[in-house]
Protein backbone atom coordinates (compact mmCIF):
# COMPACT_ATOMS: atom_id res chain seq x y z
CA UNK A 1 0.00 0.00 0.00
CA UNK A 2 1.34 3.29 -0.36
CA UNK A 3 0.63 5.44 2.78
CA UNK A 4 0.84 8.94 0.83
CA UNK A 5 -3.03 7.57 -0.13
CA UNK A 6 -4.78 7.67 3.18
CA UNK A 7 -5.42 10.22 5.64
CA UNK A 8 -6.25 10.86 9.24
CA UNK A 9 -10.03 11.23 9.32
CA UNK A 10 -11.90 13.97 11.93
CA UNK A 11 -13.48 12.88 14.70
CA UNK A 12 -17.27 13.35 13.66
CA UNK A 13 -16.67 11.45 10.39
CA UNK A 14 -19.03 8.57 10.21
CA UNK A 15 -17.45 5.44 12.58
CA UNK A 16 -18.14 1.70 12.16
CA UNK A 17 -17.60 1.63 15.67
CA UNK A 18 -15.88 2.84 19.30
CA UNK A 19 -13.68 0.90 20.87
CA UNK A 20 -13.12 0.90 25.08
CA UNK A 21 -12.03 -1.42 27.55
CA UNK A 22 -13.99 -2.53 30.46
CA UNK A 23 -12.85 -1.00 34.11
CA UNK A 24 -10.97 -3.60 35.81
CA UNK A 25 -7.49 -1.71 37.20
CA UNK A 26 -8.72 0.08 40.63
CA UNK A 27 -5.52 1.55 41.04
CA UNK A 28 -6.94 4.04 38.14
CA UNK A 29 -9.37 5.16 40.51
CA UNK A 30 -8.14 4.57 43.92
CA UNK A 31 -11.07 4.67 46.62
CA UNK A 32 -13.92 5.50 44.19
CA UNK A 33 -13.46 2.55 41.26
CA UNK A 34 -17.38 1.29 42.45
CA UNK A 35 -19.36 4.18 40.36
CA UNK A 36 -16.84 3.89 37.69
CA UNK A 37 -18.63 1.42 35.54
CA UNK A 38 -21.92 2.79 35.74
CA UNK A 39 -20.32 6.22 34.06
CA UNK A 40 -19.41 3.67 31.15
CA UNK A 41 -22.14 2.41 30.82
CA UNK A 42 -23.98 5.68 30.55
CA UNK A 43 -21.32 6.11 27.88
CA UNK A 44 -22.09 3.31 26.25
CA UNK A 45 -25.62 3.78 26.18
CA UNK A 46 -25.45 7.16 24.62
CA UNK A 47 -22.97 5.27 21.74
CA UNK A 48 -24.24 2.42 20.22
CA UNK A 49 -27.80 3.51 19.37
CA UNK A 50 -25.70 5.43 16.33
CA UNK A 51 -22.80 2.69 16.03
CA UNK A 52 -20.65 -1.07 17.10
CA UNK A 53 -19.48 -0.72 20.70
CA UNK A 54 -16.35 -2.95 21.08
CA UNK A 55 -15.47 -3.70 24.41
CA UNK A 56 -12.20 -5.44 25.78
CA UNK A 57 -12.87 -7.43 28.79
CA UNK A 58 -10.30 -9.29 30.92
CA UNK A 59 -12.54 -13.23 31.28
CA UNK A 60 -15.60 -14.30 31.38
CA UNK A 61 -16.45 -12.94 34.52
CA UNK A 62 -15.30 -9.79 34.03
CA UNK A 63 -17.88 -9.64 31.03
CA UNK A 64 -20.26 -11.29 32.80
CA UNK A 65 -20.18 -8.23 35.37
CA UNK A 66 -20.15 -5.87 32.42
CA UNK A 67 -23.45 -7.13 31.04
CA UNK A 68 -25.31 -7.03 34.37
CA UNK A 69 -23.87 -3.26 34.82
CA UNK A 70 -24.96 -2.33 30.47
CA UNK A 71 -28.42 -4.79 31.15
CA UNK A 72 -29.05 -2.11 34.33
CA UNK A 73 -28.44 0.88 32.53
CA UNK A 74 -30.37 -0.32 29.40
CA UNK A 75 -28.01 0.18 26.86
CA UNK A 76 -28.50 -1.43 23.21
CA UNK A 77 -27.18 -4.92 23.53
CA UNK A 78 -27.57 -5.62 20.13
CA UNK A 79 -24.72 -3.15 19.35
CA UNK A 80 -22.38 -4.22 21.71
CA UNK A 81 -18.99 -6.59 20.92
CA UNK A 82 -16.75 -8.12 23.20
CA UNK A 83 -13.37 -9.09 23.21
CA UNK A 84 -11.17 -11.09 25.41
CA UNK A 85 -7.77 -9.47 25.75
CA UNK A 86 -6.40 -8.78 29.73
CA UNK A 87 -5.08 -5.08 29.07
CA UNK A 88 -3.09 -3.41 32.34
CA UNK A 89 -5.51 0.17 31.59
CA UNK A 90 -8.74 1.48 29.88
CA UNK A 91 -7.23 4.75 28.06
CA UNK A 92 -8.16 3.52 24.44
CA UNK A 93 -7.50 6.86 23.16
CA UNK A 94 -3.96 6.44 23.65
CA UNK A 95 -3.14 2.76 24.07
CA UNK A 96 -5.31 1.70 20.64
CA UNK A 97 -4.21 2.37 17.09
CA UNK A 98 -4.88 4.97 14.58
CA UNK A 99 -6.62 4.49 11.77
CA UNK A 100 -6.13 5.88 8.75
CA UNK A 101 -8.43 5.71 5.68
CA UNK A 102 -7.68 5.87 1.87
CA UNK A 103 -8.89 9.07 0.11
CA UNK A 104 -10.42 7.27 -2.49
CA UNK A 105 -12.50 3.94 -1.37
CA UNK A 106 -13.39 2.72 1.58
CA UNK A 107 -10.00 1.15 2.56
CA UNK A 108 -8.97 1.37 6.75
CA UNK A 109 -5.27 0.63 8.26
CA UNK A 110 -4.14 0.73 11.53
CA UNK A 111 -1.06 2.89 12.59
CA UNK A 112 0.41 0.76 15.24
CA UNK A 113 2.24 3.81 17.16
CA UNK A 114 4.31 2.38 19.91
CA UNK A 115 2.88 3.29 23.32
CA UNK A 116 5.01 3.53 26.63
CA UNK A 117 2.35 4.48 29.10
CA UNK A 118 2.92 8.48 28.85
CA UNK A 119 6.76 7.72 29.49
CA UNK A 120 5.68 7.79 33.30
CA UNK A 121 3.92 3.78 34.14
CA UNK A 122 6.03 0.91 34.15
CA UNK A 123 3.07 -1.39 33.44
CA UNK A 124 2.02 -1.11 29.91
CA UNK A 125 2.93 -4.59 28.05
CA UNK A 126 -0.47 -5.89 27.94
CA UNK A 127 -1.85 -2.55 26.32
CA UNK A 128 1.03 -2.22 24.06
CA UNK A 129 -0.89 -5.39 22.25
CA UNK A 130 -4.26 -3.56 21.46
CA UNK A 131 -2.99 -2.51 17.85
CA UNK A 132 -2.16 -5.58 16.71
CA UNK A 133 -5.00 -7.71 17.81
CA UNK A 134 -7.46 -5.00 16.37
CA UNK A 135 -5.93 -5.14 12.69
CA UNK A 136 -5.78 -9.11 13.15
CA UNK A 137 -9.79 -8.89 14.97
CA UNK A 138 -10.84 -6.55 11.65
CA UNK A 139 -8.54 -7.81 8.73
CA UNK A 140 -6.52 -4.43 8.65
CA UNK A 141 -2.96 -3.73 7.43
CA UNK A 142 -1.15 -2.51 10.43
CA UNK A 143 1.66 0.19 9.56
CA UNK A 144 4.46 0.14 11.91
CA UNK A 145 5.78 4.30 12.19
CA UNK A 146 9.72 4.44 11.97
CA UNK A 147 11.31 7.39 11.64
CA UNK A 148 15.12 7.77 12.47
CA UNK A 149 15.68 4.00 12.76
CA UNK A 150 13.47 3.97 16.03
CA UNK A 151 9.44 2.50 16.37
CA UNK A 152 7.62 6.09 16.93
CA UNK A 153 6.36 6.47 20.07
CA UNK A 154 2.74 9.01 20.34
CA UNK A 155 -1.07 8.60 21.86
CA UNK A 156 -3.86 9.49 20.71
CA UNK A 157 -4.67 12.30 23.16
CA UNK A 158 -1.91 14.19 21.93
CA UNK A 159 -3.11 15.29 18.45
CA UNK A 160 -6.39 16.27 16.89
CA UNK A 161 -7.32 16.83 12.79
CA UNK A 162 -9.81 18.58 11.45
CA UNK A 163 -9.58 15.86 8.44
CA UNK A 164 -8.43 18.10 5.68
CA UNK A 165 -4.54 17.57 6.73
CA UNK A 166 -4.48 20.41 9.80
CA UNK A 167 -3.16 18.75 12.94
CA UNK A 168 -2.91 20.22 16.65
CA UNK A 169 -0.35 19.66 19.30
CA UNK A 170 1.33 20.56 21.95
CA UNK A 171 4.76 21.46 22.61
CA UNK A 172 4.84 20.65 26.53
CA UNK A 173 3.69 17.15 25.32
CA UNK A 174 6.41 15.87 22.20
CA UNK A 175 9.04 18.50 22.59
CA UNK A 176 9.85 18.39 26.38
CA UNK A 177 13.63 17.05 27.08
CA UNK A 178 13.40 16.51 30.12
CA UNK A 179 9.82 15.30 31.36
CA UNK A 180 7.94 12.33 30.15
CA UNK A 181 9.76 12.31 27.08
CA UNK A 182 8.46 10.25 24.32
CA UNK A 183 11.05 10.36 21.48
CA UNK A 184 14.11 11.56 22.81
CA UNK A 185 15.86 13.80 20.34
CA UNK A 186 13.22 14.88 18.29
CA UNK A 187 12.62 18.30 16.51
CA UNK A 188 9.60 19.41 15.39
CA UNK A 189 10.52 18.89 11.79
CA UNK A 190 10.50 15.21 12.62
CA UNK A 191 7.53 15.18 13.91
CA UNK A 192 5.93 16.65 10.84
CA UNK A 193 7.86 14.20 8.94
CA UNK A 194 6.01 11.87 11.00
CA UNK A 195 2.61 13.16 10.78
CA UNK A 196 3.18 13.67 6.84
CA UNK A 197 4.18 10.15 5.73
CA UNK A 198 1.98 7.77 7.83
CA UNK A 199 -1.03 10.12 8.66
CA UNK A 200 -1.38 12.32 5.83
CA UNK A 201 -1.17 15.64 7.60
CA UNK A 202 0.43 18.81 5.50
CA UNK A 203 -0.25 21.53 8.30
CA UNK A 204 0.82 20.96 12.35
CA UNK A 205 -0.37 23.62 14.57
CA UNK A 206 1.94 23.68 17.81
CA UNK A 207 0.44 24.63 21.15
CA UNK A 208 2.80 25.59 24.05
CA UNK A 209 1.69 24.13 27.26
CA UNK A 210 -1.76 21.51 28.34
CA UNK A 211 -3.79 22.06 31.41
CA UNK A 212 -2.85 21.95 35.08
CA UNK A 213 -3.12 18.58 36.40
CA UNK A 214 -2.74 16.55 33.33
CA UNK A 215 -0.87 13.45 33.90
CA UNK A 216 0.26 12.73 30.06
CA UNK A 217 2.01 16.67 30.66
CA UNK A 218 -0.08 18.06 27.73
CA UNK A 219 -2.28 16.26 26.04
CA UNK A 220 -4.20 18.02 23.66
CA UNK A 221 -7.49 16.35 24.12
CA UNK A 222 -7.79 18.65 27.28
CA UNK A 223 -7.16 21.78 25.41
CA UNK A 224 -8.38 22.76 22.32
CA UNK A 225 -10.49 20.38 19.60
CA UNK A 226 -11.43 20.77 16.28
CA UNK A 227 -15.26 20.94 15.91
CA UNK A 228 -15.28 21.28 12.20
CA UNK A 229 -12.66 21.67 9.31
CA UNK A 230 -12.12 25.44 10.49
CA UNK A 231 -12.85 25.89 13.82
CA UNK A 232 -11.41 24.62 17.14
CA UNK A 233 -12.80 25.56 20.88
CA UNK A 234 -10.12 26.03 23.26
CA UNK A 235 -10.72 26.08 27.09
CA UNK A 236 -10.18 29.56 28.45
CA UNK A 237 -9.84 30.34 32.65
CA UNK A 238 -11.34 33.63 33.48
CA UNK A 239 -9.77 33.37 37.07
CA UNK A 240 -6.01 35.88 36.52
CA UNK A 241 -4.94 33.91 39.92
CA UNK A 242 -5.31 30.00 38.49
CA UNK A 243 -2.38 28.69 37.34
CA UNK A 244 -4.28 28.08 33.81
CA UNK A 245 -4.83 31.06 33.05
CA UNK A 246 -1.42 32.40 31.35
CA UNK A 247 -0.65 29.26 29.84
CA UNK A 248 -4.18 29.32 27.77
CA UNK A 249 -3.87 32.75 27.04
CA UNK A 250 -0.28 31.99 25.77
CA UNK A 251 -1.77 29.21 23.29
CA UNK A 252 -4.99 31.52 22.21
CA UNK A 253 -2.44 33.97 20.91
CA UNK A 254 -0.42 31.08 19.00
CA UNK A 255 -4.00 30.26 17.26
CA UNK A 256 -4.62 33.35 16.34
CA UNK A 257 -1.24 33.50 14.57
CA UNK A 258 -1.92 29.79 12.97
CA UNK A 259 -3.14 28.86 9.60
CA UNK A 260 -4.99 25.77 7.99
CA UNK A 261 -3.30 23.96 5.71
CA UNK A 262 -5.13 25.96 2.62
CA UNK A 263 -3.94 28.95 4.07
CA UNK A 264 -7.20 30.43 5.81
CA UNK A 265 -7.61 31.71 9.10
CA UNK A 266 -9.13 29.38 11.81
CA UNK A 267 -12.19 29.91 13.75
CA UNK A 268 -11.25 29.79 17.66
CA UNK A 269 -14.47 30.05 19.97
CA UNK A 270 -13.68 29.54 23.96
CA UNK A 271 -15.18 27.38 26.38
CA UNK A 272 -14.81 27.77 29.85
CA UNK A 273 -12.66 25.44 31.97
CA UNK A 274 -14.22 24.48 35.38
CA UNK A 275 -13.83 25.15 38.69
CA UNK A 276 -10.77 23.46 40.16
CA UNK A 277 -11.39 19.57 41.08
CA UNK A 278 -9.81 18.92 43.95
CA UNK A 279 -9.34 15.35 44.96
CA UNK A 280 -7.14 14.06 48.34
CA UNK A 281 -5.22 17.66 47.40
CA UNK A 282 -4.56 16.94 43.71
CA UNK A 283 -5.61 19.35 41.25
CA UNK A 284 -7.65 17.29 38.54
CA UNK A 285 -7.65 17.82 35.01
CA UNK A 286 -11.09 18.42 34.65
CA UNK A 287 -11.70 20.05 31.08
CA UNK A 288 -14.78 20.19 28.64
CA UNK A 289 -12.75 19.82 26.30
CA UNK A 290 -11.88 15.74 26.46
CA UNK A 291 -15.46 15.67 24.61
CA UNK A 292 -16.32 12.71 22.56
CA UNK A 293 -17.98 12.84 18.79
CA UNK A 294 -19.64 9.71 18.11
CA UNK A 295 -22.12 8.95 15.22
CA UNK A 296 -25.38 9.38 17.82
CA UNK A 297 -24.20 12.41 20.03
CA UNK A 298 -21.84 14.52 21.42
CA UNK A 299 -20.77 13.38 25.00
CA UNK A 300 -18.95 16.28 27.04
CA UNK A 301 -18.10 15.74 30.63
CA UNK A 302 -19.69 17.77 33.28
CA UNK A 303 -18.00 18.13 36.58
CA UNK A 304 -21.35 19.63 38.86
CA UNK A 305 -20.17 22.85 38.24
CA UNK A 306 -22.31 26.31 36.74
CA UNK A 307 -20.01 26.42 33.84
CA UNK A 308 -21.33 23.18 32.78
CA UNK A 309 -24.03 24.45 30.74
CA UNK A 310 -22.48 27.03 29.33
CA UNK A 311 -19.95 24.97 28.05
CA UNK A 312 -22.73 22.11 26.84
CA UNK A 313 -24.63 25.30 24.72
CA UNK A 314 -21.60 26.36 23.64
CA UNK A 315 -20.82 22.63 21.72
CA UNK A 316 -24.24 22.47 21.17
CA UNK A 317 -24.04 25.87 18.87
CA UNK A 318 -21.02 24.55 17.07
CA UNK A 319 -22.20 21.12 16.28
CA UNK A 320 -25.75 20.92 15.29
CA UNK A 321 -26.41 17.55 13.64
CA UNK A 322 -26.05 15.49 16.70
CA UNK A 323 -27.40 16.40 20.51
CA UNK A 324 -25.15 17.46 22.80
CA UNK A 325 -25.00 15.52 26.06
CA UNK A 326 -23.59 15.42 29.44
CA UNK A 327 -21.67 12.84 31.30
CA UNK A 328 -20.92 13.18 35.00
CA UNK A 329 -17.84 12.80 35.03
CA UNK A 330 -16.09 13.60 38.68
CA UNK A 331 -15.85 10.56 39.83
CA UNK A 332 -14.36 9.86 36.15
CA UNK A 333 -11.77 12.47 36.47
CA UNK A 334 -10.25 10.94 39.56
CA UNK A 335 -8.31 8.34 36.69
CA UNK A 336 -6.60 11.33 35.76
CA UNK A 337 -8.94 11.57 32.21
CA UNK A 338 -12.52 11.30 30.78
CA UNK A 339 -14.39 10.76 27.74
CA UNK A 340 -12.27 11.09 25.19
CA UNK A 341 -9.20 9.60 26.82
CA UNK A 342 -11.34 6.58 27.30
CA UNK A 343 -12.87 5.78 23.60
CA UNK A 344 -11.28 5.69 20.56
CA UNK A 345 -13.48 5.79 16.94
CA UNK A 346 -13.16 2.97 13.76
CA UNK A 347 -14.05 4.98 10.90
CA UNK A 348 -16.46 3.28 8.58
Amino acid sequence: MKISEYYLPAEWERHEATWLGWPHNKEDWPGKFSPIPWVYAEIIRHISPGEKVRIFVEDKEHQKKAVRVLSSAGADSGNIEFYKLKTNRGWMRDSGPLFIKKKTGNETAVVNFRFNAWAKYDNFIKDEKLPSFISNKNNLEKIIPIHRERHVVLEGGSIDTNGCGTLITTEECLMDDSIQVRNAGFTKNDYEEVFSKYLGIKNTIWLGKGIAGDDTHGHVDDLCRFVNKDTVVLVSEKDESDINYIPLKENKEKLQDAKLHDGSQLNIIEIPMPSPVIFKGERLPASYANFYISNHAVLVPTFNDPYDREALGIIAELITDRPVIGIHSLDLVWGLGTLHCLTHEQPL
